[in-house]
């Protein structure tokens, strides 16, 4: 979502702007004229692209979590890591035999997650709040999704720190995750550098974080 370059379409901006005003009133807080408003088009015409609240909450929130693990998906690819069970390798004599790099991989990946954090701010407000408000069999695919992400940087972090037990691995990357995710609560002027130098910030806490938990 945040990767994209070329203009956004008149769904994805109302996407865009029903993310900001829920995550800034709540989703019974804003109304679907408000959200016309936002985006310049009357209140019922959004209904010729959602067919209401109830369906942008839901693309909103199931499209971050496909957007994630789409992501994940391809940084792992791009690296040479065939998939998950390529990911769930421990294994350093097959890391130098295919070329990869899992330091490299781990970086990426939470570089990836960071540009989420940063540019999608609004979206994790929504999730930790407004989760609960879709429908199950809708509930039930993000948090499949999510478990997905999840096990795609246990299997990296394994690789990297191959005597880190998987349970301690998958708290680690759920911790992660939080400090990673905590972007929104960080909004009072001054109490971040430029975006390069949050960035930055947060990927040494992510990597400080992992060793931490390796003992390294």
């Amino acid at each position: 979502m945040a990767t994209r370059t070329d203009a956004p379409t008149r769904r994805e901006q109302i996407l865009k702007e029903a993310a900001r005003l829920f995550a800034e009133r709540g989703f019974h807080g804003v109304g679907v004229d408000e959200i016309g408003a936002a985006v310049g088009i009357s209140g019922p015409g959004l209904y010729r692209h959602f067919a209401g609240k109830d369906a942008m909450l839901a693309e909103l929130l199931v499209g971050i979590s496909e957007s994630l693990l789409t992501g994940a998906k391809r940084r792992l690819a791009e690296a040479g890591v065939a998939g998950a069970a390529g990911a769930a390798r421990v294994d350093g004599a097959a890391d130098a035999a295919d070329g990869v790099v899992p330091e490299a991989v781990l970086d990426s990946l939470i570089e990836g997650h960071i540009d989420f954090a940063l540019d999608d701010r609004p979206l994790i407000t929504l999730h930790d709040r407004e989760l609960d408000r879709l429908r199950d069999a809708d509930r039930k695919l993000v948090r499949q999704l999510q478990r997905q992400y999840v096990e795609l940087w246990v299997g990296v972090v394994r690789r990297l720190y191959p005597d880190l037990g998987e349970p301690a691995a998958r708290s680690a990357v759920h911790s992660v995750f939080g400090l990673l995710n905590s972007t929104p609560h960080l909004t009072r002027p001054g109490s971040l550098p430029d975006r390069a130098g949050t960035a930055e910030l947060l990927h040494r806490m992510a990597r400080g974080a992992f060793a931490a938990a390796s003992g390294a």
